[in-house]
């Protein structure tokens, strides 16, 4: 089958609630639109996300149940949860760095990653401690002094960072599920899990926040609950 184009593929994703069992999808081709799901945009680049890939009849059931049983999990062919890793930033910080320095080949080059490694080194770690209740609280009100007489960056406590791993993790589950509709198959984002027993059931640290549960497949007729309904475009646009 040919691969849709974005727009095509834009047109086609819906979200899928029943899953036909007598078409099964081809996980090598699930894994590669996982792939595609990391080539998303990303705060700072620190990718601070994981992948789940549900494929086995016993764990997608565990997960399933852990949904509510909701058609959308239960008749999936395959599952992926994207996890927000916001306790790895420190080990993401140092990739960076690593990849950075790799490219260096002259002493020019040297000169020009100064800045990207102030970046890495300095500004980011002070940011990411925040992710500490304490330490964001102090951060919150030295910004919010700051801001008073400069534009200053105030998303800085432990939920606001987690904010901001939940957005770079679902533009990649965006980006995972607009691939998976390119290639034909269909998906559905889910919400309603219970995150504390997902999480024991795919072994994640305390720290872990599972963003979505997606299911994977190939549409049934009734599948599709209705027509798609948008707000008329002219009421959520605004050009200034």
């Amino acid at each position: 089958m040919k691969e849709k184009t974005v727009s095509e593929a834009i047109a086609h994703r819906r979200s899928v609630r029943i899953y036909d069992p007598e078409k099964p999808i081809d996980t090598e081709k699930v894994k590669y639109c996982i792939e595609q799901a990391t080539l998303a945009a990303t705060s700072s680049n620190l990718q601070l996300w994981e992948f789940y890939h549900i494929t086995s009849p016993e764990m997608k059931k565990q997960v399933a149940l852990n949904c509510y049983n909701q058609p959308a999990a239960k008749t999936a062919q395959e599952l992926v949860i994207p996890v927000v890793r916001l306790d790895l930033w420190r080990e993401r910080i140092q990739a960076n760095v690593d990849f950075i320095h790799s490219n260096v080949k002259t002493p020019e080059d040297e000169k020009k990653i100064k800045g990207a490694l102030t970046y890495y080194q300095k500004i980011i770690p002070k940011l990411y401690r925040g992710t500490f209740y304490l330490i964001g609280l102090v951060q919150k009100i030295k910004v919010s002094l700051d801001g008073l007489r400069k534009v200053s960056y105030r998303e800085v406590t432990a939920g606001d960072l987690r904010v901001v791993g939940h957005k770079s993790t679902a533009l990649a589950a965006q980006n995972f599920m607009m691939s998976m509709a390119a290639q034909g198959y269909d998906t559905c984002p889910m919400e309603g899990f219970d995150s504390q027993r997902l999480k024991k059931i795919l072994g994640l640290p305390k720290k872990a926040q599972i963003s979505m549960v997606i299911g994977c497949g190939i549409r049934k007729p009734d599948g599709i609950y209705g027509k798609r309904f948008r707000i008329p475009f002219k009421e959520v646009y605004r050009e200034l």
